[in-house]
Parts: C-alpha cells; structure tokens; sequence
C-alpha cells in the first residue's frame, strides 16, 4: 500500500458487472474516500477499471509537440505550389 495525498492507495479488486451494477454508488464512495481500485468483468473477462479521479494520467496537451515540422507559410497557402513527394 502507498501513501498519495490523503487517501492510501490499496490494491485492486475484480468485481462481476452485476454485483458492480447493484452496489455501484457504494463502490464509488470508497474509491473516492480509500483509492480503491475495481477491474469489473462480464463472463470472468475484465471490461473495465475503476479508479480513483486524482490517479487519471497528466493531459494530453502537447504530447505531440516537436513531433512535426513546419514548411512555409501555412497561413498564405496556395494550391498553385508545386507538392513534392517524400522518397
């Protein structure tokens, strides 16, 4: 078990969708309160997980920065320019 702000993390816990279904509201709350995890599964394969909101990974902005190049003017774009293709 880890410490993560006030709450401590536990371990996961798989969970039938129909049992998740009839104490779903309950489930939330100590996932809120505890970090508890829940792999919830329908015919024993796991469909979803469950965790707590402060453990959702960082943003998406700017993942893909630096990964293109900029050639020329895109703002006074022509289609009269000649295109060249990549070898």
């Amino acid at each position: 078990m880890t410490k993560r702000g006030s709450a401590a993390i536990q371990h996961q816990e798989t969970i039938g969708v129909s049992e998740f279904k009839a104490r779903c509201l309950k489930l939330l709350e100590e996932t809120r309160r505890k970090g508890k995890e829940w792999i919830i599964t329908k015919k024993s394969e796991p469909v979803a997980r469950v965790i707590p909101i402060g453990r959702v990974r960082g943003s998406h902005r700017g993942a893909l920065k630096g990964l293109a190049t900029l050639k020329g003017d895109i703002i006074h774009w022509s289609s009269a320019s000649s295109w060249e293709a990549s070898s």
